[in-house]
């Protein structure tokens, strides 16, 4: 009888489930989707490791866990010898060296532009190898068999439209080095967008490494003895210092690196998927009240005929349990379109993988269907809990739940207490000396006002409304003083519409202080610390010396300052302990007309002398002072004992650095050994620096991967970056958006059925339909209009706390973007105006005498 019931009342009310339909499609849509994409780009990477890892594989020792390889910088490698030695070992059908590196890329000579892919995945040069698992198969001409010779890849051949006798170039941090190509090799398996170029073993050693070594020695077996078998015999021939891994730890390696890449994107999705459920909630919520609300009648027949409070509750919860499983059918089913477009995206940016591979684990149906059914049946679950508390006689007679007045004081004291809590969290976070502390207070403030806020809705909607909608009587008449006393009417309702809308907007207004804080303070950062006119960065290379001389060449140009890099760097503290540093090496007059830093103690002139300089929070955290003597390791056993001589003032460019002289560095770094990742460069006075610039950027042509740029072109760089970042966000807050105006939709489109006889009765004494529709077209801007208020004060909230919280780690300007806020309020007015389109056509085609004579 309760299925039976759920069921006829479900489809009886099935247009006005529509949009709730949709939001849950859209939420469920986003997890699917996005385990989908993961899902397909981690089994692509799994097919491709384990068609082509060896049985073991003997690499280089292991470097320290806090170690990075730093661009331009020689690979580690194994000795020649190690070869023979596996190939030696009982079992081993055959061994081979290989080479294979990610430090160079490749050139085009005709145009001077990159072959291969510029971001997502990498270039990768090594030796030729003829092994029983190779990625690739010649497909067209020969193996390199020369020092002039290199095989390219079929799939980077087709994109930049090379063939077999075409002439390529490899540069490195060795040089440029000019070859033809003289095979064209296809990948085995799905190629997941790498760039892939081979040359004979004796030039891959001298070009790509420097020695006669290898990167690896890979060991194939004859199926005698099991992989962990060679592994145990490669360990006792070798020694523990290198790394030998089997098949299976190579794959698990390598995927697990993969996915550590492709994290960010997937718990973005998953956080904003979240996000729209938390709306799509508000959303249910309201579409199972007013469902109920109108059918109070039909309750109270149910109560008075037997029907008990569980059961009532029930036939309320079976109702959203059909629309949770529906919704999340068609959600899976809309999820895989999600991951195509996910995947397009990825190949947009450099990676390969293909849609028809699509990989649909039982993961996806459980995520899909748990998510789509829970957010449903919790949000119907609270209006069916109150239709379920009301008296049967109380229902007949259309009548309310008298326990209305008691929630409004347990709302109204626990909305207070979350706000007022979350708002003191905002103000601890954003007082904190410690970024690390001042984050975790402001995840924490940000959740408990979101939380406070959403409470209060029902409580602020009478009073702000009152204030919004004000002017409307005086500017529309009887239609605006009617569109404000129905936004005022059922204040619960409006609270949960506007809700929906204002977590969306609130992320938006804060992203976007966020953001502009950024820029500003970077800008200002460049304007007050930065002397030299062009700022050059090296890629994956690093600098070489023929790129700093082609600079020094250039007409325009008065001098040229290099910095020298040690990303491993480290400060060792008096009790022992390694504290790491970005750690930098500069010339005698770094920091005089080129760069302009604030010292809050000592000397930045004693750098040149053979001192230290460091951050002020690094001196802090570390209780470290003017004179101190430190060991400074520069990484590789090169260390050297200095004296603090300088202390940077935090929050500016330099603030967070450390600092050795260029000649203090060198004593124990040989000048080989030191890498150039940036450089600088200064104009002649008197020059025209945009032409300068353009001169810089022709003689430097020949060097692709290098990145020119004068003083407002780093600022717009900066700018981008932010801006990628930011775009990433209004696009997936753009899906909570949209489930929000959905929300506006749905409650206006339910609010004008439950009013139905009340419409009538207005048409029937003197209300036009103009006038009817302009009135619903009020009352949807007003509460537009108020979940956006609401909206722009907790994002403000958040993104000046969030810029306090940073301003020792370069956000030390705040920057609110009064555009994006009007625009913000602006566009809430559109949303209110065409959420309000389709309720207001059809409550102004209503027959007046039907709608009067509905029960």
């Amino acid at each position: 009888m309760l299925l039976k019931t759920s069921l006829r009342s479900f489809f009886a009310h099935k247009g006005r489930m529509a949009l709730s339909l949709i939001a849950v499609v859209l939420s469920v849509a986003f997890v699917s989707g996005t385990l989908v994409f993961s899902n397909t780009a981690t089994s692509t990477f799994s097919k491709l490791f384990a068609a082509t890892a060896s049985d073991v594989s003997v690499q280089p020792p292991k470097p320290a866990e806090d170690e990075d390889p730093q661009p331009g910088s020689k690979p580690a490698t194994v000795p020649a010898a190690l070869a023979q030695q596996v190939a030696a070992l009982p079992g081993v059908k055959t061994a081979v060296g290989q080479v294979m590196v990610g430090n160079a890329i490749l050139v085009n000579p005709a145009t001077d532009k990159l072959v291969g892919p510029t971001s997502g995945a990498p270039t990768l040069v090594g030796n030729w190898t003829d092994t029983p698992r190779n990625a690739v198969k010649l497909t067209s001409g020969h193996v390199p068999q020369g020092s002039g010779e290199l095989v390219l890849d079929a799939d980077t051949a087709k994109k930049a439209k090379l063939a077999v006798g075409d002439r390529i170039r490899v540069d490195n941090a060795g040089g440029q080095h000019p070859y033809t190509i003289v095979g064209i090799a296809t990948f085995t398996t799905t190629n997941p967008g790498a760039a892939l170029a081979f040359l004979d073993t004796p030039t891959a050693q001298q070009v790509l490494l420097g020695e006669p070594a290898f990167t690896s020695v890979e060991a194939y077996g004859d199926g005698s003895r099991t992989d962990d078998q060679l592994k145990a015999d490669a360990l006792a021939k070798v020694g523990g210092g290198y790394q030998v891994k089997t098949a299976a730890e190579q794959k698990d390696e390598n995927t697990k690196a993969i996915g550590s890449g492709l994290d960010f994107m997937k718990y973005a999705m998953l956080g904003f998927a979240g996000i729209s459920l938390i709306v799509g909630g508000f959303l249910i919520i309201n579409t199972f009240s007013m469902l109920v609300a109108q059918r109070t009648r039909e309750i109270g027949l149910l109560r008075a005929i037997g029907g008990s409070r569980a059961q009532v509750n029930g036939s309320v919860l079976v109702e959203a349990l059909i629309l949770g499983v529906l919704g999340s059918t068609l959600g899976v089913a809309v999820g895989l379109g999600v991951a195509v477009g996910l995947i397009k995206l990825m190949n947009a940016i450099g990676m390969d993988l293909k849609a028809s591979d699509l990989v649909i684990g039982p993961d996806v149906f459980v995520a899909g269907y748990a998510v789509g059914i829970l957010i449903t049946v919790v949000a119907a679950w609270i209006p069916a809990r109150r239709a379920s508390r009301i008296a049967p006689m109380a229902a007949l007679r259309d009548h309310g739940t008298p326990a209305e007045a008691r929630s409004n004081v347990v709302r109204t004291i626990l909305g207070l207490l979350l706000t007022g809590g979350g708002a003191g969290l905002l103000v601890l976070a954003g007082q904190s000396d410690k970024a690390g502390t001042g984050g975790q207070l402001l995840g924490l403030g940000l959740l408990l006002t979101l939380i406070g806020f959403v409470v209060l809705g029902p409580l602020l909607a009478t009073v702000v409304i009152k204030v919004l909608g004000a002017l409307l009587p005086a500017l529309f008449g009887p239609s605006g003083k009617l569109a404000q006393r129905n936004a005022m009417r059922n204040p619960r309702r409006t609270g949960a519409t506007a809700a929906a809308l204002m977590i969306g907007l609130a992320l938006v207004i804060g992203s976007s202080v966020f953001s502009s804080s950024a820029v500003t303070s970077a800008s200002e950062q460049i304007d007050r610390s930065v002397g030299v006119d062009y700022i050059i960065s090296g890629g994956p290379t690093g600098v070489t010396g023929e790129m700093i001389d082609a600079v020094k060449r250039t007409p325009g140009i008065d001098h040229v300052t290099t910095q020298v890099g040690f990303d491993n760097g480290r400060i060792r503290l008096a009790d022992g302990q390694k504290a790491r540093t970005r750690l930098t090496a500069v010339p005698a007059g770094f920091f005089g007309t080129d760069f302009h830093a604030t010292a809050v103690a000592g000397s930045v002139d004693s750098i040149g002398t053979g001192s230290l300089g460091i951050g002020e929070t690094f001196a802090k955290d570390h209780n470290l002072r003017l004179g101190d003597q430190v060991t400074v390791d520069y990484g590789s056993g090169r260390t050297q004992q200095l004296p603090v001589g300088v202390v940077f003032k935090k929050g500016e460019l330099f603030g967070d650095g450390s600092f050795v002289g260029l000649d203090t560095a060198t004593k124990v770094v040989p000048a080989a050994d030191q890498t150039v990742g940036t450089f600088f460069a200064k104009a002649t006075p008197g020059t025209d620096v945009a032409k300068t610039l353009t001169a810089l950027e022709d003689a430097l042509r020949q060097y692709p991967q290098l990145t020119v740029k004068d003083q407002a072109g780093y600022k717009e760089l900066v700018q981008s970056q932010v801006n990628t970042l930011l775009y990433l966000i209004y696009g997936l807050v753009g899906l909570s958006i949209t489930v929000a105006v959905l929300g506006v939709v749905n409650t206006l489109a339910l609010s004008v059925v439950e009013r139905t006889r009340e419409i009538g009765l207005l048409r029937a004494i003197g209300l036009s339909r103009r006038q009817l529709r302009r009135m619903i077209r009020l009352e949807s801007v007003v509460i537009a209009l108020f979940g956006a208020v609401l909206g722009t004060g907790l994002g403000l909230a958040w993104g000046v706390t969030a810029q306090r919280v940073l301003r020792d780690q370069g956000l030390g300007t705040l920057s609110v973007p009064t555009t994006t806020v009007v625009v913000t309020l602006v566009s809430s007015v559109v949303i209110g105006l065409v959420a309000a389109l389709v309720p207001a056509f059809r409550a102004g085609r209503m027959n007046v005498l039907a709608a009067i004579a509905t029960d």
